[in-house]
């Protein structure tokens, strides 16, 4: 049987080199062909889903799916399936993108039990998943991983209310835990009887880690101690208001700012980061139309690659992307408007790496959306092409 990747892989090789070998032609004529080119690659698309029915989900699904997106429809082909793992909800491909690793988000099982994170191993040809070894999360329901700018550690956040750090060894195996953190605090309402760690990510420099925590609602900021593998308390840690429910935060790409979504009060709040890595809040606005008092039920907040745009999810009644602009000058937000996700429970999205696409994974409706950007406005076009897939959580390029 004929390959179709591998004749794809020689031939577009094979026009690289009559490009670069053609004599007489403009250099940056070449490199445009040769972008152009690239640029007509398909992408690949990884959902982390829930594989199993727990409190809070009907999980239908089978492990994590690898998808083919065409670059200029945005429709999504099925390729493959990984190596089965229990609720892989949410993931992340490694720097290199030889690697991705997956939480297994489970929990309350007993004293012994807790939810686990795995490495796989991204075929160079395929891209299809395969597992590589699996730790303990070392704590309950772990909801979010990251890695390190340097691929050197994981980190991840168990909403049963602590973050861990893993290093990770050359074959992309992932090694046990060599700091775990327990959360203190509890905020005002009921989802917040405790600390509930919802998300961790390395800041711009590399040498401190933003953890979000929805119970205490804080947003904690550790240093990263590189020699000892383990993660410092620092004095630079921020307050958010009683009741927000802190779950993401978003780095801006060409701007020192950052953007906290509050789940609970529907806020974006936007913090300007100084030298030290300390957040300084500037602005709040809502997720929600002017006005209107509803719960919001926010989820994910991305920034589009450009800087000039920035998404958030609403769940509930509202199943809703909230758009925003981007100051140029002070980072502050400016709210557009609002698009239909055409289903229910918008947990997570993403932007493609060229900014032409926004994908929404609608978990309790089993449908994935994908969306043309405007990027001169910013809104999204509302004829989007859907893909059925059970219980979508989480959605990464390679």
């Amino acid at each position: 049987m004929i390959n179709h990747n591998v004749l794809k892989s020689v031939f577009s090789g094979l026009i690289f080199l009559v490009l670069i070998g053609c004599s007489g032609s403009n250099s940056d004529q070449k490199q445009e062909a040769v972008i152009e080119m690239d640029a007509m690659e398909e992408l690949i698309l990884y959902v982390g889903t829930y594989t199993r029915k727990e409190a809070h989900v009907d999980g239908k699904a089978e492990g994590i799916y690898v998808y083919r997106m065409n670059p200029e429809t945005g429709a999504l082909t099925y390729s493959s399936t990984s190596t089965p793992v229990v609720n892989p909800s949410y993931i992340v491909v490694n720097p290199s993108r030889h690697y991705l690793y997956a939480v297994t988000e489970t929990g309350g099982e007993g004293p012994e039990v807790s939810g686990a994170v795995s490495a796989f191993a991204i075929d160079t040809v395929t891209s299809a998943l395969t597992l590589i070894n699996q730790v303990s999360s070392e704590g309950d329901w772990p909801c979010y991983i990251s890695i390190d700018y340097a691929d050197k550690f994981a980190f991840v956040a168990n909403y049963g209310g602590s973050i861990a750090m893993f290093p990770l060894a050359v074959d992309g195996s992932i090694e046990a835990a060599t700091a775990v953190i327990e959360h203190k605090g509890q905020g005002p309402t009921t989802r917040q009887e405790g600390p509930h760690a919802h998300m961790i990510i390395p800041g711009f420099d590399n040498e401190q880690v933003y953890a979000v925590d929805l119970g205490a609602d804080k947003v904690f900021v550790y240093a990263i101690d590189d020699e000892e593998q383990t993660l410092v308390p620092t004095e630079l840690s921020v307050d958010l208001p009683a009741g927000a429910g802190p779950r993401h935060l978003a780095l801006h790409p060409k701007q020192k700012t950052a953007y906290v979504i509050n789940e609970l009060n529907g806020t974006i709040e936007a913090f300007q980061i100084v030298d030290s890595g300390m957040l300084e809040k500037f602005q709040t606005i809502s997720t929600l139309p002017d006005g209107m008092d509803v719960k919001a039920d926010c989820a994910d907040i991305q920034i589009h690659p450009n800087g000039n745009y920035l998404y958030a999810s609403n769940r509930a009644e509202q199943n809703n992307i909230a758009i925003y602009a981007i100051s140029p000058e002070d980072g502050s937000l400016k709210l557009l408007g609002h698009q239909s996700t055409f289903g229910k429970g918008p947990r997570s999205f993403v932007i493609d790496p060229s900014g032409s696409f926004l994908v929404v994974a609608n978990q309790d409706s089993d449908n994935v959306f994908t969306f043309k950007i405007d990027e001169s406005t910013g809104l999204l076009e509302d004829n989007p092409a859907e893909t059925l897939i059970p219980t979508p959580v989480c959605l990464k390029f390679l």
